[in-house]
């Protein structure tokens, strides 16, 4: 397979973003990255080095760690602030959990997905990001499908889809009050495949969770999960060994694993091309409610 190193609509794509990605820098005067480690946050980075390049990256990264991250995520994060020279802040559902700040689930289902969402608002909040950054696609579901580039959110950290500025000719309107901010979606118009033909095209380094590998995983309705010592398997769940990749990442609570023996961007681009599977038909997350996705954004998930 090879993609023309030139200007194709990857390239269009590559240009609008990095585009937003400056407005951002002019706008905002404490901006960042939010960066979980799946491929749509490292697309989104390497975006931002090739925009302010040779300069540094000019937004820290910032990881919102659940506690229940897949480790294969971490080492990758690490590896990539250190390979950057970025700087790297942490909020922690753990510690949110600790301090009062959230109950944490219990159950078989129980994640700490959810609970995410007030650890975000608060690293918002102490460290007074104006603007956070995100790699929201608005294929991936139809709650993400309803934001802006440039998404207003309230002195709360809250999201009304019912209200949102219009974007003409590109011009993005970053005008807010004390305590209020904004989350910025610079690949709000790619979808899936132009993420991964990007990657194969800019050759960048990937986690490898994301090809086929061997992992303990179990059945639940209708999907694969990890067997980590964070979930609690029901008395007639039993464990076995599969060839799985990630195709999504997230909280191991809610990230199911594809059964795949795509060990190549060219085979997974090629995997993606044939599935009748949505990328997030695999995040158990988004079936707990037909509006699921649209209420944590209402309430300030990203």
């Amino acid at each position: 397979m090879k993609i023309p190193n030139k200007l194709t609509h990857l390239r269009e794509l590559e240009a609008e973003s990095m585009y937003v990605l400056r407005e951002v820098a002019a706008q905002f005067d404490r901006p960042a990255i939010l960066f979980s480690g799946g491929k749509d946050s490292i697309v989104l980075t390497h975006l931002a080095y090739k925009a302010f390049y040779p300069a540094q990256i000019p937004f820290p990264l910032v990881h919102i760690d659940t506690g229940h991250n897949f480790e294969e995520t971490i080492q990758y994060r690490d590896a990539l602030v250190e390979k950057l020279g970025a700087r790297l802040i942490v909020g922690s559902v753990q510690e949110s959990i600790d301090q009062g700040r959230v109950k944490e689930e219990t159950g078989y289902n129980a994640s700490r997905n959810r609970p995410q969402t007030v650890t975000l608002l608060d690293t918002i909040e102490k460290y007074k990001f104006d603007a956070a950054i995100g790699g929201v696609r608005r294929d991936e579901e139809k709650a993400r499908a309803k934001e802006r580039f440039f998404s207003h959110r309230d002195e709360f950290g809250q999201w009304d889809p019912r209200n949102q500025r219009p974007e003409l000719w590109g011009l993005y309107n970053g005008c807010k009050n004390v305590g209020e901010h904004f989350r910025v979606f610079p690949i709000s118009n790619w979808t899936e495949m132009d993420v991964w033909q990007y990657i194969y095209l800019e050759n960048i380094e990937m986690p490898s969770i994301y090809f086929t590998h061997q992992r303990r995983v179990f059945f639940r309705d209708g999907q694969w999960l990890a067997a980590e010592p964070c979930m609690k398997l029901k008395p007639d769940e039993t464990v076995e060994t599969r060839q799985v990749r990630c195709r999504t990442i997230g909280d191991i609570s809610c990230t199911g694993l594809t059964l795949s023996r795509a060990s190549s961007l060219e085979e997974i681009i090629n995997e993606i091309a044939a599935t009748r599977l949505t990328e997030r038909g695999s995040r158990a997350d988004d079936k707990r409610s037909e509006t699921a996705m649209e209420d944590r954004k209402i309430a300030g998930y990203f």
